[in-house]
């Protein structure tokens, strides 16, 4: 009785673990990094309230991606020295090293596709934000009405931050907003929020675990009935 028990939680269980990845969704927009010694780490703040240093490295990575547990970074040259090589320090001012990944064309919206990536050396004012060091050197921009970045230099031409069915979390899993850090919600930030993020720790979704809870009540159920017969 208890062997007929697993393969009925074992024919429960395999239909809702491919239902949860049939049903993944994520979310195409452009994330926002900071470089971290030679590494990139996803930015805490948004770029409207960050405040970069003077020799700092940031990137905006535009992909689909459902969660933060497999976020792709921006590629290309990340070295200061490099992008910087031809703007030569300023007395009252500051230069920032922005790198710009446009993506794959998988991740890009129907009918559009990525540029190459660049990168720009923005010189700013001390006290400027890195939205402020972007507006420098990579327009147009474009915000939606809750202030959400979503284009640089005119890509994508529309769309912001939009849903995309079956994705295969390869991509950012951050929104970047105008301002904030990150969100549990897996939608972009917006300029009251943080980044945004599917399950904020990378973990399983409310519906997987929905399911779980309900395998555990169907195994308790089979194995009481399995000792009342014996």
């Amino acid at each position: 009785m208890i062997r007929r028990a697993l393969v009925l939680l074992a024919a429960v269980l395999l239909p809702l673990a491919g239902a949860s990845q049939a049903q993944a969704t994520g979310y195409r927009y452009w994330s926002f990094w900071e470089r971290d010694g030679g590494r990139w780490v996803y930015a805490t703040q948004g770029p409207s309230t960050a405040r970069p240093e003077d020799g700092a490295v940031q990137g905006f990575r535009f992909a689909v991606s459902e969660d933060s547990s497999d976020a792709a970074r921006p590629r290309g040259t990340a070295d200061f020295a490099a992008i910087c090589a031809r703007t030569p320090a300023r007395e009252g001012s500051k230069r920032v090293a922005l790198v710009l990944d446009f993506g794959v064309p998988a991740d890009a919206p129907a009918g559009e596709a990525p540029p190459g990536e660049r990168t720009a050396c923005a010189r700013v004012a001390p006290d400027a934000t890195t939205a402020e060091a972007l507006a420098a050197v990579a327009k147009p921009l474009r915000y939606d009405g809750n202030a959400l970045l979503c284009a640089i230099a005119g890509y994508p031409r529309k769309g912001c931050g939009e849903q995309v069915s079956g994705a295969g979390g390869g991509g950012t899993a951050q929104g970047t907003g105008d301002a904030g850090g990150a969100t549990p919600a897996a939608t972009p930030a917006t300029a009251s929020g943080q980044q945004g993020g599917g399950s904020s720790d990378g973990g399983p979704s409310v519906g997987l675990l929905a399911g779980g809870a309900v395998i555990a009540a169907l195994a308790g159920a089979a194995v009481w009935q399995a000792r009342r017969r014996a």
